[in-house]
């Protein structure tokens, strides 16, 4: 897998001159929940430098879940778009959860390339774009470029400087060296930054809830291969730690979709009943799926065939 560092790419007006040579337009995508403390800074910092200054970015969307806080009026202040994912496409209902928010994004955005970028990030700097975009836009066979970091961990009143990720070391990096050892490759394997060109995007279903980053690398291995994917080395990244409860929410729904994956692919064989019955579990603990009946497992089917079906 090809890896870079963000300041491989410092140069933004030769950025901006391959974007237009190779005709793309980009989208910065920030899902959102009470993410006041920082969501205005992350957006003024992409506008001020990526739209106005560069044209590098075309468009900046915060998707809110539903902030009790002044999440989307200063993200509108800083100069985003501001939409709620439960107004967008709401004839087909709406489940509370970041990879909702994600997959209400290609709705309502319109970029080749979509840039994630989680709103919670306390030393944001423009090479979460730059470097996550140039290497889509110099090297047209990646698809998925993900960001990686040193993460330290605020515990007691000090900052470690190491031990942030705990949900990936402790799950997600043992269970792809086991089952799927090709991404164990990945050092942040549920980064929330990362670029992925929208027509791969659209192939892609998305889980309602934390795992759909661990989805998604899966099925694009499945999809592309290796060869798609790329890492950028962002060095540091400092965000607010969650409490443990949190964590263990997060660790649930991602080993459900985990669990899911794996069956799918002929790794583990578990009755459907049993799946039945952990999505149910799972649901009543979680902030609530509305529209169950039509989500296997609290999973929004692939954008393209929502606006493609198959011929009957």
């Amino acid at each position: 897998m090809k890896r870079f560092h963000y300041r491989q790419f410092d140069d933004i007006g030769a950025l901006c001159d391959l974007k237009s040579q190779r005709g793309r337009t980009i989208s910065v995508v920030i899902p959102t929940l009470n993410e006041a403390a920082t969501v205005g800074s992350i957006v003024a910092a992409v506008r001020e430098r990526l739209v106005e200054r560069f044209p590098l970015v075309d468009e900046i969307f915060v998707i809110d879940s539903g902030s009790v806080d002044d999440t989307r009026m200063l993200a509108r202040e800083a100069g985003a778009v501001v939409c709620l994912a439960e107004e967008i496409a709401p004839e087909h209902g709406h489940v509370a959860g970041k990879g909702e928010n994600l997959w209400k994004s290609l709705f309502v955005t319109s970029g080749d390339i979509c840039v994630f970028v989680d709103g919670d990030i306390q030393d944001f700097h423009e090479g979460f774009i730059a470097g996550l975009v140039g290497p889509l836009l110099e090297h047209e066979e990646l698809q998925y470029v993900k960001a990686f970091y040193r993460r330290p961990l605020r515990e007691r009143g000090r900052q470690l400087p190491q031990g942030g990720g705990r949900v990936s070391e402790i799950l997600i990096r043992p269970l792809f060296d086991m089952f799927y050892p090709a991404l164990g490759e990945f050092e942040q394997p549920l980064s929330g930054e990362y670029a992925v060109r929208r027509n791969l995007l659209e192939l892609l279903s998305f889980p309602c809830g934390y795992g759909v980053e661990t989805s998604h690398l899966i099925d694009v291995l499945q999809h592309c291969g290796m060869e798609a994917f790329a890492q950028c080395d962002m060095e540091c990244r400092q965000h607010r730690n969650r409490e443990l409860a949190e964590l263990g929410e997060m660790s649930r729904e991602i080993l459900q979709v985990f669990i899911a994956r794996a069956k799918r692919d002929g790794m583990i064989d578990l009755s459907p009943h049993w799946l039945r019955q952990n999505a149910d579990f799972t649901a009543s603990r979680s902030r609530g799926i509305v529209n169950k009946n039509t989500l296997e497992l609290g999973e929004r089917q692939p954008y393209h065939v929502l606006h493609h079906p198959p011929e009957a």
